[in-house]
């Protein structure tokens, strides 16, 4: 491909007012409406003045604005071209929505927390966001982190250098899947930039497990709890525990984690499909040089006893490379060793695999952050909460319009939805008061925009109150 030989055979001028750039957000908005997110906005939000009226509509544009890729506030302009004002109605600019964030109270945002949970549950009856294992003894995946969105200057408040370094506010996210379904982010809080991990983590695990309970279709589901060892304490195991969930936490090596370790059988390692592993067909086994093993294993014995949790140290083990101090040895003088705690019933070798898979919430903190929380927009924190709260509910809505398009687009990543699905450019004409939209002529993934946009306008689902 190149450009035309002929340099007159090319110009350009903005004055088309019948072209729209992203067709897409017209069958997902109108999704975003069947699952019911301008009743929840309208039914739940009580920002102050007019800044707040109409807050669905205010809150739609916000969200839409982040699925066609806005990732400030003046991206929302991305709203107001073209045609875009007769396809769609209250195309807000850009300092309008800016001065409703700016209303946001700590208060506001844990409401829109509310809308956020209510609008996924809507969308889990609109599409098919997580699908269950059909053996019995499959878990639903709680997945638990957290990641530093970085910021610039002394102006953004809560700002703070926290475990990463860099100046930046933390963000605590909750996210779900299983192992036939994509994450889907079912909690969130915005947390000041120098906090650490594990503050407020039960209330996320108890708010997290609640909403998926109430997930179509979720509510008879077993949930695995997955967390690195910054979580690795009383308060959010037991409050995963008490919940019905089981926990898979990699544990701290602390002087009882390393006991349980140095106590296991030299007999009872078991290779693993890891790194460089070769199966043997003849053995019917793995020849790695990482093994794991498991041994009983009481965490939390410090605490009164009522408070111990009863489970397995499940540990894996790798040839230490590095150079040895033979002068001064170390307990784990050939070995480095990983280790966590787990109350799952799974069998050794697959709870390794499994909680490896823990590590799959950094696609989502990458998407996030290549989409919405490219930027926090506003000096103020309440604001940037809110921004928080409405990139998760974009993030959503862009998985669930994936899952009903199909064409293997369930498991992409937002810009590739947005790329395929989204950012379609279509002219609008108008024949007996209807709209026609007149799309790109052989486009790869018609189909896909096909399918979406017949689900978007049959007869809505009931949405959750």
């Amino acid at each position: 491909m190149q450009v035309s030989h002929s340099v007159r055979a090319v110009s350009a001028s903005f004055d088309d007012p019948n072209l729209v750039s992203a067709a897409g957000l017209v069958p997902i908005l109108k999704l975003a409406e069947k699952a019911g997110l301008h009743q929840l906005a309208d039914q739940w939000l009580s920002v102050p003045t007019d800044k707040g009226a109409n807050a669905g509509l205010k809150v739609a544009s916000l969200v839409g604005g982040m699925v066609a890729g806005a990732d400030s506030i003046d991206d929302m302009a991305v709203l107001r071209h073209g045609g875009m004002r007769k396809v769609f109605s209250s195309c807000y600019a850009p300092s309008t929505l800016g001065s409703f964030l700016r209303k946001f109270s700590f208060g506001h945002v844990r409401q829109l927390d509310a809308v956020a949970s209510r609008f996924l549950q809507g969308l889990a009856i609109q599409a098919p966001l997580l699908v269950k294992e059909t053996d019995a003894a499959g878990y639903v995946f709680l997945d638990i982190d957290d990641t530093i969105i970085e910021v610039h200057g002394h102006q953004k408040q809560g700002s703070g250098y926290g475990y990463s370094g860099v100046r930046g506010i933390n963000a605590f996210l909750a996210t779900v899947k299983t192992d036939a379904s994509a994450p889907i982010i079912v909690g969130q809080r915005l947390r000041r930039g120098a906090c650490g991990s594990p503050r407020g983590a039960a209330r996320m695990v108890r708010d997290a497990l609640a909403t998926i309970k109430r997930l179509n279709g979720m509510a008879s589901a077993r949930v695995l709890l997955r967390a690195d060892s910054a979580f690795y304490g009383y308060a959010t195991m037991s409050a995963a525990i008490t919940a019905g969930a089981a926990v898979s936490v990699t544990a701290r090596m602390d002087p009882a984690v390393k006991r349980a370790i140095a106590a296991i059988p030299d007999n009872a390692w078991e290779a693993i499909e890891y790194t460089n592993a070769i199966y043997d067909e003849a053995t019917k086994s793995w020849i790695s040089t990482a093994e794991v093993a498991e041994i009983p294993f009481t965490a939390f014995t410090s605490w009164k006893k009522s408070e111990h949790i009863t489970g397995r140290l499940v540990v894996r083990r790798i040839p230490e490379l590095n150079e040895k101090d033979l002068e001064h040895p170390t307990l784990f003088d050939t070995h480095r060793f990983h280790a966590f705690f787990t109350t799952s019933d799974l069998p050794t070798v697959a709870a390794d695999k499994t909680h490896r898979a823990h590590a799959v919430i950094e696609l989502v903190n990458a998407d996030l952050k290549n989409s919405a929380l490219a930027h926090l927009p506003s000096g103020k924190f309440t604001a940037n909460a809110a921004w928080l709260v409405l990139a998760v509910m974009a993030f959503n809505l862009t998985r669930a319009a994936a899952t009903i398009a199909g064409a293997g687009l369930a498991k992409a990543t937002t810009a590739t939805i947005r790329r395929k699905l989204v950012t379609v450019p279509a002219r609008i004409a108008s024949s007996a008061r209807r709209i026609m939209l007149h799309l790109p002529q052989y486009w790869p993934w018609e189909t896909a925009w096909t399918t979406l946009f017949c689900h978007s306008t049959e007869r809505p689902r009931p949405a959750p109150s």
